[in-house]
């Protein structure tokens, strides 16, 4: 894979990121997706034309799928998967948990993902098969070896409030089992704790493929598990998602699994 891509990624990503953090604090406009729960602000909309306007101007017959536009035709058998503004609520709040997600799918593969936090100006970067590394050192998962040890990650629907699964039973389920678990409200640097070793695993139950995209390669590269949330192979296509340094994959799902045949 050309070092291109990571390039493009990581120039289309530092940019938007640079502009969302130029604007935090200053109360953007907000409407809703749905419900008032799933929020898009301004912000949202004008990073990803940024992004998306790096990424045609360098690859013009690139597909591209975004949170905001939707998937954009291309005639190369390249994918970018897009999420300008992961953290949206957290974003219109003025609480400085928020990043920027950029992947690179060819035939069906992932290639690059690019997860930057505007906030800490961490650059979260991995290339299939060439690692992955933070402003440019090497990361790796973490060594922790038993749940009971572990540190997590989670989060909630967008539409907690109607969802039929809304993940509080699951939370509960893994809260009695391991060490404790922090909701940060965005998936995409819930992902790349799990990378850096900061977190242990990260579960969701519903989410968008620009939220995992990115996220899924890092933790892989670092040398980490990812599979769906009840351990089948990750889908994109409707991603839910459990992610691990491997070592507890496996007693994640078993608790995943037990939860969900109690309801």
């Amino acid at each position: 894979m050309s070092e291109s891509f990571r390039d493009v990624a990581v120039e289309a990503a530092r940019q938007a990121g640079a502009f969302l953090r130029s604007r935090f604090g200053s109360h953007p406009a907000v409407s809703y997706k749905g419900s008032p729960t799933n929020l898009v602000t301004e912000m949202d909309r004008s990073a990803e034309s940024m992004i998306l306007e790096t990424i045609r101007r360098h690859f013009p017959g690139h597909a591209v799928l975004a949170e905001e536009s939707g998937a954009l035709a291309g005639a190369e058998p390249f994918r970018w998967i897009v999420d300008p503004l992961d953290g949206t609520t957290n974003y219109a709040h003025g609480f400085p948990i928020y990043g920027v997600s950029i992947a690179l799918e060819h035939r069906g593969a992932l290639e690059v993902g690019v997860v930057y936090d505007p906030s800490r100006e961490e650059m979260f970067v991995a290339e299939r098969g060439r690692g992955a590394t933070l402003n440019g050192e090497p990361l790796r998962v973490s060594t922790t070896t038993t749940l009971g040890e572990s540190l997590l990650g989670t989060s909630y629907p967008n539409d907690i409030r109607e969802a039929a699964r809304d993940n509080l039973v699951e939370h509960a389920g893994l809260m009695y089992r391991c060490r404790s678990v922090r909701s940060i409200g965005s998936a995409v640097l819930g992902l790349a704790a799990v990378a850096a070793g900061r977190l242990d695993g990260y579960w969701e139950q519903r989410l968008g493929a620009w939220d995992v995209a990115a996220g899924a390669l890092l933790i892989r590269e670092a040398g980490g598990t990812v599979t769906a949330v009840a351990g089948a192979t990750l889908d994109l296509a409707a991603p839910s998602i459990t992610a691990t340094n491997g070592l507890i994959h496996d007693q994640i799902v078993r608790v995943l699994k037990e939860v969900a045949s109690e309801r």
